[in-house]
């Protein structure tokens, strides 16, 4: 794909009732949102680094949308018509860090924890699509979005009422259950259902 050049990348956390439930989490009331920096942004085929402060590299399959035009405020049902299109991505965390620090920033954004691909793709349904995760050619998440808490309009439709998106950036959209951690040397792979999958490998 074509490289992308967003002003942030919006995430949302705990959005499938699977993954919530594997974390013995309550199910959330409302978007729990948190931003990765545009540095970590890396495309299909590129590498992940391992860095040097974690010893607890995981990954998460997320569907990402990227919005179409500069937005503030959109409704609900006028959401989708501001999407440019879907890819896959993966939120790449350092789970030992998030645990330690209490907040999310220095465990989501060191570069490359950010993969988008294999393409930008429109004129699907966001809100039933299969997506899996493979490391090294086995199955480790297998979920649908249908499992989202917030569906892609709400969470477009929620966040524009605090931010003002602008083209290109992206929301990333939750993980489902079976997240779990990555080594040097494996390859780790996003499948979404009429989207693709984006592999990249993770290098020290």
């Amino acid at each position: 794909m074509n490289k992308i050049k967003p002003s942030k990348i919006v995430c949302v956390g705990l959005n499938y009732i699977d993954h919530a439930k594997e974390l013995k989490f309550d199910i959330p009331k409302y978007p729990l949102i948190f931003l990765k920096p545009v540095s970590t942004i890396i495309y299909n085929g590129d590498k992940i680094v391992y860095p040097s402060q974690t010893k607890e590299l995981h990954y998460e399959a997320e569907l990402g949308v990227v919005i179409k035009d500069k937005i503030k405020s959109v409704s609900k049902e006028d959401a989708l018509k501001h999407v440019l299109g879907f890819v896959c991505a993966n939120d790449v965390t350092a789970r030992d860090l998030q645990k330690l620090d209490g907040q999310w920033t220095r465990a989501k954004s060191f570069d490359t924890f950010c993969p988008i691909g294999p393409e930008i793709v429109s004129g699907i349904d966001p809100d039933n699509l299969g997506i899996k995760l493979y490391l090294n050619g086995e199955v480790k998440q297998s979920s649908n979005t249908a499992n989202m808490i917030f569906k892609v309009d709400h969470l477009i439709s929620y966040i524009s009422s605090i931010m003002t998106l602008e083209a290109e950036d992206i929301i990333i959209t939750g993980t489902p259950a079976g997240i779990g951690p990555m080594k040097v040397g494996d390859v780790v792979e996003v499948e979404i259902e009429g989207i693709g999958r984006l592999s990249n490998t993770v290098v020290s």
